[in-house]
């Protein structure tokens, strides 16, 4: 919770101790309770307001209503003992849920990357002139995208960071479908990254090399901020791309949202619908474009902050879920795409054909872990088939890494969401700080082998840190 929250649930539990015990009577009469509301208007002014906090709120209000009530009415009143039983059971109840509701959704934190740079970030919209809008039915629509770029920044401990998501409403549809309340992740436009707005770009290198990032279906570009700001932090400029329709939302600048076709969506679980075979190569070009417009972007007399500065010679892709098999793709149409990194996807019929000739890595997990997370047996065999099968057909480096105990969201930020996350089936077996540390170890060892020429002694077989994980590799 956030200081000012701390401070009103705090206020409001003295509050409530002096209410129900008679030796506070005389405090009561006091002018010391009136002070219970400052903590909720500063928390209102400072941090603002969201859901989680509202029965704090009405237990300030009612709290400091009834030191008015003990102000304004001079004649003692000596309530049945069954309603001041009652009152403080009810009291008991609300004051916990007070505290568990901002306990359950905090207005969580990031860890502190841990590479030299500072991160800087930037948002565009791009429109594909010459690319009809698959989803639409408009034969006018054309396909666009917003992408977001973060890239090492010059140190500044003073300038402000930004928030994890500034539309929360693109996660209504994936909610609906979950049948969760929209509004239960709005507190994440208070959640802090470590990214500054168009901060200065970093100078102590000519141009850092380039990833691209996509997110699963139903998901948004800030996804895998645990992954993206470590490896930005580690010398990356890293573009994550809203893909509209795939994505569970997007917002472009003039305001509209455009949320994921329910085509896109399988309500039975159990394997994929033909309709994703058929937008998987449309959602790939996102990926071309993407790199085009990094090209436009780079050129020296764009005076962006990026112009010069993108190594478009060294170019990685990271993919989770849905990105991830469109990542296979990608890498499969374009060949500037440099390094493939797939996390807990299978590979599309085209890929399992012609293979990648990228060096290419899996991170995912075992099939036994699969069926605990309850996937059906047609998905977990997809899945590890396909894989298995691009793997084996590399005619260059390749990786396998499976880190038994991870449940599909641990590839996300997911397991951050909440303390409780491993009971809600948002984590698996492992802590969220150790199964994000493990994927962001073995992501940056593989993008620096392949794209900096940083050999790691990660690749080269199962080492002693990292018992969890069975490493695979195969070498040209």
């Amino acid at each position: 919770m956030r200081l000012f929250e701390m401070l009103v649930i705090l206020t409001n539990f003295l509050a409530f101790i002096i209410f129900s015990f008679p030796q506070f009577s005389v405090v009561r009469q006091t002018g010391y309770i009136s002070i219970i509301l400052l903590p909720m208007i500063a928390q209102l002014l400072f941090e603002e307001s969201r859901w989680q906090m509202v029965p704090a709120y009405m237990l300030s209000a009612l709290f400091f209503l009834l030191w008015l009530l003990n102000r304004i009415v001079t004649t003692p009143m000596v309530p049945h003992r069954f309603f001041i039983n009652l009152a403080i059971v009810l009291g008991i109840i609300v004051f916990t849920i007070s505290v568990t509701l901002p306990f359950l959704f905090p207005v969580f934190r990031f860890p502190q990357p841990s590479g030299p740079y500072q991160i800087g970030t930037m948002t565009y919209h791009w429109v594909d002139t010459n690319r009809q809008e698959f989803f639409s039915t408009n034969p006018q629509a054309r396909r666009e995208v917003m992408a977001q770029i973060w890239y090492p920044a010059k140190t500044d401990p003073s300038a402000p960071h930004t928030y994890y998501l500034q539309h929360p409403e693109v996660l209504a549809a994936t909610l609906r479908i979950l049948h969760l309340p929209t509004f239960l992740f709005e507190h994440f436009k208070y959640v802090p990254t470590h990214a500054i707005l168009s901060a200065p770009l970093a100078e102590d290198k000519a141009s850092y090399p380039v990833l691209i990032f996509l997110s699963g279906r139903g998901g948004y570009r800030q996804s895998n901020t645990f992954q993206i700001e470590e490896l930005v932090s580690h010398g990356y400029i890293v573009v994550g791309i809203d893909q509209p329709y795939a994505a569970s939302g997007v917002v472009f600048p003039d305001g509209r949202l455009i949320a994921m076709d329910s085509r896109m969506y399988n309500p039975k679980n159990v394997g994929h619908d033909p309709f994703t075979d058929l937008a998987v190569p449309f959602l790939a070009q996102d990926v071309t474009f993407t790199l085009d417009q990094l090209t436009l972007l780079d050129k020296t007399d764009s005076g962006d902050i990026l112009s010069g500065r993108m190594d478009l010679q060294h170019v990685g892709i990271f993919g989770v879920s849905l990105g991830g098999i469109v990542t296979g793709e990608a890498c499969r149409l374009d060949s500037r795409l440099q390094a493939c990194l797939v996390m807990d996807a299978f590979m599309s019929a085209s890929v399992v054909q012609a293979g990648l000739q990228q060096p290419a890595m899996w991170i995912s997990r075992d099939a036994q872990t699969m069926e605990l997370e309850g996937w059906a047996e047609s998905d977990i065999d997809e899945t590890q088939s396909t894989m298995r099968a691009v793997y084996a057909t590399l005619p260059g480096p390749g990786y396998l890494v499976l880190i038994p105990g991870l449940f599909h969201p641990d590839f996300t930020d997911a397991p951050l969401f909440s303390p409780l996350a491993s009971q809600m089936g948002l984590s698996g077996r492992i802590p969220a700080e150790r199964a994000h540390h493990i994927i962001n170890v073995y992501s940056l060892a593989f993008f620096d082998q392949h794209l900096k020429e940083v050999p790691s002694d990660l690749l080269a077989g199962p080492v002693k840190e990292y018992p969890e994980v069975l490493f695979e590799t195969r070498q040209p």
